[in-house]
């Protein structure tokens, strides 16, 4: 598939860039030749190659999911300006609708 000097400037537009006129040949050769090789790709045989997302087949390493802190929550809370039913209270900082 080649591309025209009209089908750059439109990408280009669409792009948003602004292309100075001499180099619109140049993006034309390049961009042509970028989607001659997208359409060699598309012509190879992948009807048998099982689609995979690691090139190494590995699994990802996790730790294993143990507590390691004890809970700290009523030492916390103790020192809190104001909490209730476990939770902290705090100012409120935005007016609303009442």
């Amino acid at each position: 598939m080649s591309l025209t000097a009209g089908d750059v400037k439109k990408i280009a537009h669409l792009a948003r860039l602004n292309l100075l006129e001499n180099d619109v040949t140049l993006y034309t050769q390049q961009l042509s030749t970028i989607l001659n090789f997208v359409e060699q790709m598309n012509q190879a045989d992948t009807a048998e190659i099982e689609p995979f997302f690691n090139p190494l087949d590995l699994g990802q390493r996790l730790r294993p999911d143990v507590v390691t802190e004890q809970n700290q929550r009523d030492a916390f809370q103790a020192i809190a300006p104001q909490v209730e039913a476990g939770l902290y209270l705090v100012p409120q900082v935005i007016e609303g609708e009442e």
